[in-house]
């Protein structure tokens, strides 16, 4: 009997359900966290950057009933699934896969998206470099897990490049990235939260989550840190609300704290 090459996950508490690869990147909190940081009363256009099957940019649209959502993928096997998710979770209304190369302009313009024209840009990048990381023989592993030419900023650059003066811009990423994170946005953004994300309290941050706005030139805002694990390997309340789809990431308090 042939082994299956995708499985059906339910996400988000129950409120969505993924076909993902079994090999490969599959979403879990990273995609919870950035899902979670696009605000409920949000609206108008929003793109998932680099979406995969949909998992952020899907679990948002549902948070979210009057934002519509572009799954922004190059690979066609994950823009097949993503397009089997819209599909399956009744999006096809408010969500749609554009399936085109972030860093190529004119390949994002042929996918109908043009430039400063979205409200929102989402992303969760590949983490690795292919200048500096060993690559994976596994082509589903690398395709997941490592950025193109000119690295996380030129990534940073081309979703900026999409989003209009006055939109909002998030990022989940390593905590390793956030100087070369910050030197993407500077020129462009301004309005800076950085929400450290630690797997316990007692170890550094692992992932850092960040909001900016296009065109703001306000201070920038490290906020208290969001912790999401206890020390017997649980969930605080806080990340087990995140993962339910009960809580949000609030960015005017942590903007406030």
């Amino acid at each position: 009997m042939a082994e299956a090459t995708t499985t059906r996950d339910g996400f988000i508490g129950g409120r969505l359900h993924l076909s993902q690869p079994t090999a490969g990147h599959r979403a879990g909190t990273d995609a919870v966290l950035l899902a979670a940081a696009v605000p409920e009363k949000a609206d108008g256009r929003a793109i998932d950057a680099g979406a995969g099957v949909g998992a952020a940019g899907l679990a948002a649209a549902r948070a979210a009933p009057a934002l519509r959502m572009a799954l922004l993928e190059r690979d066609p096997t994950l823009n097949a699934l993503a397009r089997a998710n819209i599909a399956a979770n009744g999006l096809e209304d408010r969500a749609f896969v554009a399936e085109a190369d972030l860093l190529s302009r004119n390949s994002c313009r042929g996918a109908g998206l043009e430039r400063e024209a979205a409200d929102f840009v989402l992303t969760n990048p590949p983490f690795l470099s292919a200048e500096t990381a060993r690559i994976s023989p596994d082509h589903e592993k690398a395709s997941a897990h490592v950025i193109g030419a000119g690295g996380l900023e030129a990534w940073i650059s081309a979703c900026l490049a999409l989003l209009r003066p006055g939109g909002t811009f998030l990022i989940i990423h390593r905590a390793d990235a956030l100087q070369e994170a910050l030197q993407a946005l500077s020129p462009v953004a301004g309005a800076i939260v950085v929400l450290p994300i630690h797997a316990t309290a007692d170890r550094a941050a692992t992932r850092i989550l960040i909001r900016a706005v296009k065109r703001r030139r306000t201070p920038l805002v490290l906020a208290p840190p969001l912790v999401l694990h206890q020390a017997d390997g649980s969930f605080t309340t806080r990340a087990e609300a995140l993962h339910r789809g009960d809580a949000r990431i609030d960015w005017d308090r942590l903007s406030r704290a």
